[in-house]
């Protein structure tokens, strides 16, 4: 018989360890031996074993006095298991895991959710550790105290003047932020925003002259001028259609304001993208033309429709491409991973240190900033039940192809467009995660027969298409997975969906919004309709000093570098056995060190550095 030495350990985290003594039983496949003695856990990993390791992962809470079943590391599909001696262990955990993790529905017509309306409801390994719940709670308090001085201090002063927005823009801002405030006029920084800001995601190459641009009679110059650039390939567009017809919000009985903007924009052979004309309604059938503006009009008159169209970005960047496309989408992935896939699936393996504390930040969404009289109804546009119907909308939007980021960019014309660092960037950490995904698929599955025959891996394709997504399979998301380069390219986009797609639409925040005119949270005057606006209409159109003061606090709070975070890639946990699965995330992290370091080495000859996809940067999870 041979001899083992056993080693308990638990987390160092903040409140982890225990003053209990463990009871151990070794199973194997010809019987079963209990310890002789009950062990004390050890705090933290400790020293390496000599000789072979096995390792039985648990990176779960173990509560009370019931029996935990962990299975020695080593990936195994049911096909890897042909005597079933694991086959009560897989169904035993997920019939419980089944009754954990809930469906949910928080608004009709929306993709679903975990089941639970609060933080207590969710199943405790969902929750946040208690060095992250610390700093997140601390942050929040801090965001409000500031809140409240910056509300104290300009309660009875004028708001009158554009510099007025410096009372309020001060602790915590980030360097570009400042570089905000002071080239938020220009129309270069407007159009670098659609490339490189913190919604990367609607701009597109044109095809053709939209339809709802009708030209007013006296713009042909305009009309020639954006056929000549398309001729060339170089005109862009980005359309706020979407947002036409949603309801405003009503703040403390004052009516608040939307448009639905298109914009069309001329890229530059030094790589600046320009814009032409800015159109900040749909055509209606019976009424003038919209007016188009131009950057020739006054120069209150072209700001103000540049306001309009960032504070159009600002509500389809938070719902659609934030909290819809980031927030949501990886919730979806969450539940279904937890409800099929078994802790000894190599794809859970995968894919779970990538899950981490999504279900406790979402439910902190859901009641704090999209909920009734949350931030959203406070002082954004959008809030007041528009919100929920733009998301409604946006489902519609919800494409396979839009999640993959090759296609994407292709769909979009942004590959190959030099000044696009969000693309270059984006295109780069797929195929180091699709490398990644490869080298662990390959070991597993040896042939696309091994990956039809599945039948876990399969329940969890279909439960995030069918169920979670609400059949999205007329979107193109797959309702089954029938080869190798499937698995890859499906796993792929769930994992760069909750790592480098969130953070490339997160981390901008703060550098983008803080300076509220360039990104304001909500508009408190119709958009014009004539071409007579002064500095008077331009600071009776922005939020008033509360509004911006909240805005700014909220950016801070959730847009500032978070201390408590694991970056792409770096998580302890070592959920895999064996050295094949060590030399593919070894590999990983080697590419993503050096992609790192590229991205560095580009910045240092920019005068705007573009960060929110550097590996070290990107969170491993949607945490915040």
């Amino acid at each position: 018989m041979g001899l083992y030495r056993v080693r308990v350990a638990t987390g160092s985290s903040l409140y982890a360890g225990s003053n209990n003594q463990v009871q151990l039983w070794l199973v194997g496949q010809h019987g079963e031996a209990s310890l002789g003695r009950r062990l004390w856990p050890a705090r933290g990993k400790g020293p390496g074993a000599s000789g072979d390791e096995y390792r039985f992962p648990c990176y779960r809470w173990v509560e009370g006095d019931r029996v935990l079943s962990l299975a020695e590391g080593t990936g195994r599909t049911v096909l890897d298991d042909p005597q079933g001696l694991f086959k009560k262990h897989r169904e035993e955990e997920l019939e419980e895991r089944r009754k954990l993790y809930r469906w949910g529905s928080w608004k009709d017509g929306l993709i679903l959710n975990v089941a639970g309306t609060t933080i207590c409801d969710l199943p405790v390994d969902e929750r946040f550790l208690e060095d992250k719940r610390i700093d997140f709670e601390a942050s929040l308090a801090k965001g409000l105290a500031d809140l409240a001085i910056k509300d104290s201090l300009n309660v009875l002063t004028c708001w009158n003047d554009l510099n007025d927005f410096n009372r309020i823009f001060w602790c915590g801002q980030s360097k570009l932020a400042e570089q905000v405030r002071d080239s938020w006029k220009e129309d270069a920084l407007f159009g670098y925003q659609f490339l490189n800001g913190t919604n990367p995601m609607l701009l597109r190459r044109s095809t053709h002259l939209p339809e709802r641009l009708v030209f007013p009679p006296g713009m042909e110059d305009l009309r020639a001028q954006l056929e000549k650039e398309l001729e060339g390939d170089t005109l862009f567009e980005a359309d706020f259609s979407l947002l036409d017809g949603i309801k405003a919000n009503v703040i403390l009985c004052s009516q608040q304001h939307l448009a639905a903007p298109l914009v069309m924009l001329k890229l530059q052979p030094d790589g600046k993208l320009l814009p032409m004309v800015i159109q900040l309604q749909l055509p209606r059938i019976g009424s003038p033309p919209p007016l188009l503006f131009l950057p020739t009009d006054p120069p209150m008159v072209w700001l103000l429709a540049k306001c309009w169209v960032r504070s159009s970005d600002f509500q389809l960047h938070e719902l659609q491409s934030h909290l819809l496309r980031g927030h949501l989408m990886a919730e979806v992935i969450s539940v279904a991973t937890m409800r099929c896939l078994p802790s000894l699936h190599p794809i859970f393996k995968l894919i779970i240190p990538h899950l981490r504390y999504t279900l406790e930040i979402n439910v902190r969404a859901r009641n704090g900033l999209v909920s009734n009289m949350g931030v959203f109804d406070q002082v954004v546009s959008t809030g007041g039940g528009g919100h929920v119907e733009l998301l409604k909308r946006a489902g519609a939007f919800l494409t396979y192809r839009s999640f993959c980021v090759p296609d994407d960019l292709a769909d979009r014309g942004l590959l190959g467009v030099k000044s696009s660092f969000y693309a270059q960037d984006a295109l780069g950490l797929w195929e180091i995660i699709s490398r990644y995904v490869e080298g662990i698929v390959n070991l597993h599955y040896k042939t696309d027969e091994s990956v039809r025959d599945d039948p876990e891996l399969q329940s969890w394709c279909r439960e995030i298409t069918e169920i979670g997504l609400l059949g999205a399979q007329d979107r193109g998301f797959p309702v089954s997975l029938q080869s190798r380069e499937q698995v890859c390219r499906f796993v792929t986009m769930c994992i760069f969906t909750c790592t480098g797609q969130h953070s490339s639409i997160h981390l901008g925040q703060l550098d983008w919004y803080a300076w509220v005119p360039n990104a304001p949270c909500t508009m408190r005057l119709p958009p014009p309709t004539t071409k007579d606006a002064t500095l008077e209409t331009v600071m009776a159109t922005l939020p008033n000093f509360h509004q911006a003061s909240l805005q700014m606090s909220i950016t801070w709070q959730l847009g500032r570098r978070q201390p408590i975070m694991v970056a792409v890639g770096q998580h302890e946990e070592e959920y895999f056995s064996g050295p094949g699965p060590k030399a593919v995330l070894k590999k990983f992290r080697e590419e993503l060190a050096a992609l790192d370091k590229e991205i560095e080495s580009r910045n240092e000859k920019l005068d705007m550095p573009y960060e929110y996809l550097r590996p070290s940067l990107v969170e491993n999870s949607v945490a915040i």
